[in-house]
């Protein structure tokens, strides 16, 4: 879910950047001053929601649940953040949502992530998800290890290291 509307936010926002900034809650001036950045800031923006969707999709199309792992701490810092800027009127009050979102998919993520470590070895595969490649891990007892350490879906490569435990 993530993952789509992070693809979805990031195209509208490089192809129409007025609407992105409304959904929001920004205001948007008649025209803008000189020195004024904003059109850059959301060029960039989007383009990094877009590529944030795409990684989100890949990772979840490939079971990577390392990535995961790693994006519950920076989704909740991110919550922070933004909960900050509302709170210090750098931002508009419509953009807590935003802060919300963040938080909630960092405790929905997590809490996907527990309940999928406490199914019983061997349930992924009986559900059609796809066993790792024998002898796929980068280090030798990776290969023992279960399909939570598998890489972005290349064939007998595993990841680099896992350094998210």
């Amino acid at each position: 879910m993530f993952g789509a509307l992070a693809l979805v936010m990031g195209a509208v926002g490089l192809l129409w950047p007025e609407a992105l900034l409304r959904v929001l809650g920004f205001e948007i001036p008649q025209s803008r001053a000189p020195g004024d950045y904003t059109g850059v800031f959301v060029t960039a923006s989007s383009m990094a929601s877009f590529n944030m969707g795409v990684y989100y999709l890949l990772a979840a199309a490939t079971e990577w649940r390392a990535f995961y792992r790693f994006t519950v701490v920076f989704r909740l810092v991110t919550f922070t953040v933004f909960t900050l800027a509302v709170l210090a009127d750098i931002a508009p009050g419509r953009f807590f949502g935003v802060a919300a979102w963040e938080g909630l998919g960092a405790v929905a993520t997590a809490a996907g992530l527990w309940w999928d470590a406490r199914r019983p070895a061997g349930t992924a595969a009986r559900s059609g998800a796809v066993a790792p490649a024998a002898g796929s891990g980068s280090t030798a007892d990776e290969s023992e290890q279960d399909d939570d350490r598998r890489g972005a879906g290349t064939s007998g490569v595993g990841p680099a290291t896992d350094a998210v435990h």
